[in-house]
């Protein structure tokens, strides 16, 4: 008798388990409300209570009443559904109301933040406890201090002053800043710092998710160690992998790279990881997003155990620092507050386009304007990129190209002529709101707004680099009108209509 009640609570406690994966499942991906299986919730739940009375209940599961109580609250509570009433775009952006569970919903965003920010015992913080006022007192070598003002820097920016330090301690650090202030310098200098040049192996491994981006920390990390003789490659796909591998075979000291091409060097063993004590994910909320995170999971598997990790990019959501847990030791967190996130000098409007069709109209009435100093122009999709690019050039206006379905070859021609400045008008997709620093771009025009609150940041930080001013423009279609209310809660900033003086703003 005593065999048969354990073979029974055994049966149970194997149906709970499998129920409560099933239904986790169900919940994880927004089916359990609309799904047959939620009506086996009785069963799950009697193979529970069944268990509580045999005192078989493990630990690991939680409280089977508070559990019952949530599954019931879930399965039996009323699911409404209200169509908003139509509303104009000037009252839409004068109420300033999110609805509930709106893609940008601030409220849940800094929840999440100061949760995960307090789990081990750290309060929510945007500084380091040390912040130097000069390159020259944080202790870097000669040659890489020459490096740094031969660059161009005369004073470290609020990130540097606070995140160069911790990096060339060797501490695995978290940090975020506003776009065009220094943070790619930031990790290049910590990681110039550290390495031992006697060694012409790779030591230092970042990634970044577009090939532009990691082509143009090559040329940073180049640049601040051209008085140390730093030998760095970049890694991308789209360039000859036979050419990789001669470079990689006579040595270097940094590998830069996107995280298709790196992990392919390391799987040809032409990366070699035994050397490499730092690593950096530049942009990390787009690397740790789906589409890069299993490639970054397969790469961080190969390298040694022992090793530095360093994650910068100018929006920092709580899923991005989740994951960091997973490979990262008691990391320094340098973060900003979602309402400090906006860039300072960057004056925002809006224009009242109503319609999707009067979109062009609108632009090529800008056009002069957009012409007196280089400009950006974002959409969303990459067939929109060659479309409007056709219709603008229609229209004898002329403009440039890029995204990602163009080959490399292509990109790197069109990205050098407008950093020289002989192409002034730029049409891209997002592929260019990561990290791209163009200097004299003061001019941003949303012709889209973004689909993502961290890419409107990123967009308009392609102006006003280091301080200088610049001007972001959305087209705003009364389509958009909530999603420009929703933007305006989240960074809590004002976007005010396109005055008509937009010329003498530049």
């Amino acid at each position: 008798m005593k065999k048969r009640s354990t073979s029974f609570v055994t049966l149970l406690l194997v149906l709970h388990v499998l129920f409560l994966l099933f239904f986790i499942l169900l919940l994880v991906t927004k089916h359990i409300l609309h799904s047959p299986w939620k009506f086996c919730m009785p069963l799950y739940c009697s193979s529970l209570f069944s268990l509580q009375l045999h005192g078989a209940y493990p630990r690991g599961l939680g409280n089977p009443n508070s559990l019952f109580c949530f599954q019931s609250l879930l399965l039996f509570s009323p699911t409404t559904k209200v169509n908003p009433p139509s509303l104009t775009m000037s009252s839409l952006l004068m109420a300033g109301l999110a609805p509930e569970g709106s893609q940008f919903d601030g409220r849940h965003y800094d929840s999440k933040m100061n949760e995960l920010l307090s789990a081990d015992g750290q309060e929510f913080i945007t500084s380091y406890d040390e912040v130097f006022d000069s390159f020259d007192a944080m202790g870097l070598q000669e040659n890489l201090l020459r490096g740094i003002y031969a660059y161009g820097f005369e004073r470290p920016s609020a990130i540097q002053q606070r995140g160069i330090v911790p990096f060339c301690k060797g501490l695995d650090v978290i940090q975020q800043a506003q776009s065009g202030t220094g943070k790619t310098a930031t990790f290049c200098s910590g990681i110039l710092q550290q390495l031992d040049y006697g060694l012409v192996q790779c030591q230092a491994l970042v990634l970044a998710p577009t090939r532009e981006l990691a082509q143009q920390i090559e040329k940073v990390m180049r640049a601040l160690g051209d008085y140390l003789g730093v030998k760095v490659h970049a890694c991308v796909g789209g360039t000859s992998v036979r050419e990789d591998q001669r470079i990689l075979q006579a040595g270097v000291h940094t590998v830069v790279g996107t995280p298709g091409r790196v992990f392919d060097m390391l799987r040809r063993q032409s990366l070699r990881p035994d050397h490499i004590r730092m690593f950096v994910l530049d942009e990390a909320d787009e690397m740790l997003s789906r589409g890069f995170k299993d490639q970054i999971y397969d790469i961080f598997q190969l390298l040694p155990a022992k090793i530095q990790v360093g994650v910068f990019s100018a929006t920092m959501p709580p899923e991005a620092l989740e994951i960091t847990r997973k490979f990262m030791n008691k990391p320094v967190r340098i973060l900003v507050k979602r309402d400090e996130l906006t860039l300072e000098g960057i004056k925002q409007f809006y224009v009242n386009v109503d319609k999707e069709d009067w979109k062009l109209e609108t632009l090529c009435d800008l056009y002069e304007t957009l012409a007196i100093t280089q400009s950006v122009i974002f959409v969303n999709t990459r067939r929109k990129v060659d479309w409007l690019t056709d219709k603008m050039r229609s229209n004898d206006h002329t403009v440039s190209a890029t995204h990602g379905d163009m080959d490399q070859n292509t990109r790197d021609i069109i990205m050098r002529e407008f950093r020289s400045g002989s192409s002034r008008v730029l049409i891209t997709t997002d592929l260019l709101a990561r990290g791209i620093d163009v200097q004299q771009v003061s001019l941003v025009i949303n012709y889209d707004l973004p689909t993502q609150p961290e890419n409107y940041l990123h967009r308009i930080g392609r102006s006003g680099r280091f301080g200088r001013k610049g001007v972001a423009i959305n087209f705003v279609t009364l389509d958009d009108a909530r999603m420009l209310t929703d933007i305006q809660k989240f960074y809590n900033v004002n976007i005010e209509e396109l005055p008509s003086n937009v010329a003498d703003l530049l």
